[in-house]
């Protein structure tokens, strides 16, 4: 499977983006954001999202993720599989301030997220992140370098199909706009190997 532009589908489709065969770019608008509903109680749905879909039920997504020009608090960029407004998940690093940053993941199931978080210094400008999916269970992982990987979560979706999307967004929650840039895109087979250990019930 490759990560064929041609076939890329929007949701929440922006005013300013470029797509092109090395290097996927989105500008992002103010008030733009995923959630659902926990601790904050309010209801997001318009980030916009870029997502090749296939049926493939083992694949390993990589990509490396640009975020230079986050500025405000909430700003973020990274990975996602959408399934619908109340089925998500996103890996991102989300902007705080000038000595921290937020690198997290959200989870979205029924409607409800949660939001797994871990502070990197401000100064990590680039990352990478690698999406794995072995049938409806996920996996997220993160790289300063693009060489070693640390994981940082494993994760069930509800409602998933023998189709799904994935791919990336980006959103500024809050009065602000910044550009995302996102290359080395590269699906390859399935990296997260079948689990050694107990056997399943």
């Amino acid at each position: 499977m490759n990560f064929d532009i041609t076939q890329l589908q929007w949701i929440n489709e922006p005013t300013t983006y470029t797509i092109a065969p090395e290097k996927l770019s989105i500008t992002t608008e103010p008030y733009t954001d995923l959630w659902q509903r926990t601790y904050y109680h309010f209801r997001n749905d318009n980030a916009p999202v870029l997502q090749l879909p296939t049926d493939e039920a083992y694949f390993t997504f990589t990509v490396k993720v640009d975020f230079n020009g986050s500025k405000q608090r909430f700003d973020q960029a990274g990975v996602v599989v959408y399934l619908d407004s109340e089925h998500w998940l996103k890996a991102s690093v989300e902007y705080e301030n000038d000595a921290f940053q937020h690198l997290g993941s959200v989870v979205t199931n029924h409607g409800y997220s949660d939001w797994a978080t871990m502070e990197i210094p401000a100064t990590v400008k680039d990352i990478w992140f690698r999406l794995s999916r072995r049938q409806d269970d996920f996996k997220l992982e993160f790289s300063t370098d693009g060489v070693r990987f640390e994981q940082m979560r494993i994760a069930h979706l509800f409602t998933v199909k023998e189709q799904i999307s994935f791919g990336v967004y980006a959103c500024s929650p809050e009065d602000s706009s910044f550009t995302a840039h996102f290359t080395q895109m590269n699906i390859g087979e399935c990296l997260w190997q079948v689990h050694d250990g107990q056997q399943p019930d």
